[in-house]
């Protein structure tokens, strides 16, 4: 990915990617049980709390703080594949995207760059590991089936068959592509921005340009988000109906529900994400390269 040379080996971009996503993952969790649980619905059919603070003072209060990571391991596991996934990859996508003549990027091809990896990585890796992370933090609520991420695998897979790993699939990818675009779009046109500009390249940099990536991204994509969490509930849900069930519980404005944490979790993530892979990469590409 962002390399200073443009040219990082491909072990690099999945190696570095693979850190940088699984350091994320676990130090952004809370935040991202947070949103997932605003998102979700009671059993009496409504929404839960809008305020993910108050959200999270209830599971304490109530269920103690490991609750609060459940679910987290399959985050962190699903991470690591999903950057390793998605920095390889855009890697690759961004050649055939480049101009044949100059190999410069513009900012459409960038972002159609990361379109085409945000479905690639929610393929491979972001749709089975986000349904069972959902998954264990609705159950958590109410069921209490699953024992741990192996057994609701277990589970699920005997309920549902493999298309019941898939649930979501239509709102995980639409969020993974335009949220890929943004993020891995935005960040490389601030990087291409600095450096013909002169702009010296730090951790400070790096960690400001993941952060603007971030925001964008949130905000452009925040109803995917909210279909993709509802779609893959314990029960789980088409696409559709997850849909349905937002616009008669909260009208039009349920689509953005779990904004602010996901945005508090999007600026961190997205300056975590792109400073330790610059950190890693810039690790190994004199071993690997």
């Amino acid at each position: 990915m962002p390399a200073q040379d443009g040219h990082t080996p491909p072990l690099v971009s999945f190696l570095a990617g693979g850190v940088a996503g699984g350091v994320e993952a676990l130090a952004t969790f809370p935040m991202e049980f947070a949103k997932t649980r605003v998102q979700l619905r009671t059993q009496s059919g409504g929404s839960s709390s809008k305020n993910p603070f108050v959200v999270v003072a209830r599971v304490f209060r109530n269920e103690g703080v490991r609750a609060m990571y459940k679910g987290c391991s399959t985050l962190v596991v699903g991470s690591i594949a999903k950057d390793g996934v998605r920095f390889l990859s855009f890697d690759a996508i961004k050649k055939a995207f480049a101009d044949p003549e100059t190999g410069a990027m513009s900012p459409i091809r960038n972002l159609l760059a990361g379109m085409c990896t945000g479905v690639v990585a929610s393929t491979f890796a972001v749709t089975p590991t986000e349904r069972i992370k959902t998954a264990l933090i609705d159950d958590a609520r109410h069921a209490k089936r699953f024992r741990s991420s192996l057994h609701a695998v277990r589970v699920i897979y005997q309920e549902h068959g493999i298309v019941g790993m898939y649930h979501g699939y239509a709102g995980t990818t639409l969020k993974q592509a335009g949220a890929t675009a943004f993020r891995m779009g935005t960040y490389n046109i601030l990087k291409d921005f600095e450096r013909s500009h002169d702009i010296e390249q730090n951790t400070a940099i790096n960690f400001a340009n993941g952060a603007i990536a971030g925001i964008i991204t949130t905000y452009a994509t925040q109803p995917f988000d909210t279909i993709k969490t509802r779609s893959q509930s314990a029960k789980g849900a088409t696409t559709i109906d997850a849909f349905r069930s937002i616009l008669a519980d909260d009208g039009v404005k349920g689509l953005w529900r779990g904004t602010t944490m996901r945005l508090g979790r999007t600026v961190f993530s997205g300056g975590i994400l792109f400073t330790v892979y610059e950190q890693v990469a810039a690790m190994l590409n004199p071993v690997l390269k």
